[in-house]
């Protein structure tokens, strides 16, 4: 039976209740979960100290100068620790549906908890969206077919083993840690992944993965790099665009990172909000809201991979 989200109250309408409000906020939260791939790896900070310009700080530390051998008799020098700090802007998010007290009453559905379900499913959306874009304004680019730039990708360029390992070699090389120090972490297009699944180095998650472990999207590793299959990847359509970005075929952007690539700052979680009482509670409203933003946290720690 559909709830009721509008009382009478003498003779006025209350809004949406704030006990139903928070069931509905946590229907947010619980709809978005499964979708979230890219925020499973994100550094996040939810303190409130929003500095002036609204933006929120992260602190990080740079390597100390490399010790040695001790004399004895001899005290050991101490190093300084330095640190360094990134800054990233938070900005209102949300989006909203809106129902009538009609369909409410009548629906043989609870209509607002599939509101909050497509909402969950939209506020993942965004998330994810806004976290690879952070990602993707890396400047370190491996082309399918070790071709030399995005315009000279051609149709045989697909992305296989050998541009995971030039990838992998970019950041070894500058000692980019691992996830967890095990792994870096690959987002592919399922057009991607398809070729890497008959490599014979491929191992599906399902014969190395632990089920409770296992991330969202994961399907299966090469080597030390875990892959995350996902639609929300950046796709350019064959003959779109001025050069440099027309290519005679489509084309899609992995993402290769470490640990610490980039940060969520949460100022407000997410949370559910209605409009109050519309035209005498026969319209209702609801919205999820959060002051958020995203950006990178270390250099050179991600690698886009472009492919036909």
């Amino acid at each position: 039976m559909a709830m009721n989200t509008a009382t009478a109250t003498g003779s006025g309408l209350t809004p949406l209740a704030n006990v139903i409000q928070t069931v509905y906020s946590q229907e947010v939260l619980l709809a978005a979960q499964p979708l979230l791939k890219f925020d499973q790896f994100a550094v996040v900070k939810t303190e409130l100290n929003v500095s002036p310009g609204m933006t929120i700080q992260f602190l990080g530390y740079d390597n100390i100068a490399q010790g040695g051998k001790l004399t004895e008799g001899t005290q050991m020098t101490t190093k300084t620790l330095s640190t360094n700090t990134r800054q990233i802007t938070v900005y209102e998010y949300g989006n909203a549906v809106a129902t009538s007290e009609f369909l409410l009453q009548t629906s043989f559905r609870d209509v607002m908890a599939d509101a909050a379900v497509l909402l969950g499913r939209d506020y993942a959306t965004v998330v994810d969206a806004e976290e690879r874009a952070v990602l993707e304004t890396t400047t370190q680019k491996v082309y399918g077919g070790r071709k030399a730039n995005h315009q000279s990708l051609v149709a045989a360029d697909i992305l296989d083993v050998r541009a995971i390992k030039d990838a992998v070699e970019i950041l070894s090389t500058k000692n980019i840690p691992k996830v967890n120090g095990d792994f870096y972490v690959c987002f592919v297009h399922p057009h991607q992944s398809r070729n890497l699944r008959d490599d014979n180095a491929w191992i599906t998650a399902a014969e190395y993965g632990d089920p409770d472990r296992i991330f969202n999207g994961e399907i299966g590793r090469i080597e030390d790099v875990v892959f995350i299959e996902t639609t929300d990847l950046t796709v350019i359509p064959a003959n779109t665009g001025a050069a440099p970005q027309n290519t005679a075929v489509d084309t899609y952007k992995a993402i290769l990172f470490g640990a610490e690539a980039f940060a969520k700052a949460v100022a407000l979680p997410v949370e559910m909000r209605d409009n109050g009482i519309v035209d005498f509670g026969r319209e209702h409203a609801l919205a999820w809201y959060t002051i958020m933003g995203f950006g990178t946290l270390r250099d050179y720690t991600t690698v886009v991979i472009e492919t036909a």
